[in-house]
């Protein structure tokens, strides 16, 4: 595992408006889609936490995790854990809902259909994660409901609680953390959920002043994306190994990211 370098600016600005800051007297570290990458997320809490012990106290620190916390990578059950046990002390810990965890809780909820989609898309690793068999889950091929047990067999009632508790964004000053975008022209507070854990090409191509910056995870990109009016800080662990944060304090913000192996080509 490597680090790679920090990179520290000054956010660039949209046209006649000032610099965007963030919330007063507040630092603020958000995490890109883990993806089951336990041990890219572990290496990047402790840096982040070696970072904001340098930078001195904060009056409130955060930590925000922009969701897709599970499939693809090799154990999301660990990460899960990892997460919902508050890793970093002395910061209020802010875990967003992802497309992937929406599926997946759809599944352990019983609607039909699902399967097939999610295990495609990096399911079938979550699974194998939480112990449900291959050979029993190939047993149960084509059957929704009996692949759905198996799940629910599976996976601890305190994993699925915590799931269920993610949010669906976050306003820290000028800034706007959310798993995938927002719809362009629509207010804030009128977003639809569904866009704000799927939308893409929309979002991803407008330019429109959006009030906020807008940072998003859901799109990889090989470095942090920046754009006056969003930042995606996807950079495809489980594809590149590479795992990255955006820090945030004032006007100043800057990305620290931890490097392993790629862990999944389906």
């Amino acid at each position: 595992m490597k680090f790679l370098p920090f990179r520290s600016r000054k956010a660039p600005r949209q046209e006649d408006r000032p610099a965007p800051r963030g919330a007063a007297d507040a630092r603020c570290y958000a995490i890109g889609d883990v993806h089951g990458c336990l041990d890219q997320l572990a290496e990047l809490l402790g840096l982040i936490a070696r970072d904001n012990a340098l930078r001195g106290p904060a009056a409130k620190a955060y930590l925000v995790m922009l969701g897709d916390l599970i499939d693809r990578g090799p154990d999301s059950r660990g990460v899960v854990d990892l997460v919902r046990s508050v890793p970093l002390t002395g910061m209020t810990l802010v875990s967003l809902l992802g497309n992937h965890e929406e599926l997946f809780l759809r599944i352990l909820d019983g609607e039909s259909g699902l399967m097939p989609r999610w295990l495609q898309y990096g399911g079938l690793e979550c699974a194998l994660s939480y112990g449900v068999g291959r050979e029993a889950l190939l047993a149960a091929a084509g059957d929704d409901e009996a692949m759905a047990a198996l799940l629910r067999a599976s996976v601890p009632e305190e994993h699925i609680a915590f799931l269920k508790s993610c949010g669906d964004g976050f306003r820290f000053g000028d800034y706007l953390f959310v798993h995938a975008g927002i719809r362009p022209g629509v207010a804030i507070d009128a977003q639809d959920v569904a866009d704000l854990r799927w939308i893409r090409e929309q979002f991803l191509d407008s330019d429109a002043d959006h009030g906020v910056v807008v940072v998003h995870g859901h799109t990889i990109s090989d470095e942090p994306d920046e754009q006056a009016n969003r930042i995606g800080i996807d950079t495809g662990a489980y594809a590149t190994g590479r795992l990255t944060a955006i820090a945030i304090e004032g006007e100043d913000r800057w990305y620290l990211s931890a490097e392993g192996e790629p862990s999944w080509f389906g």
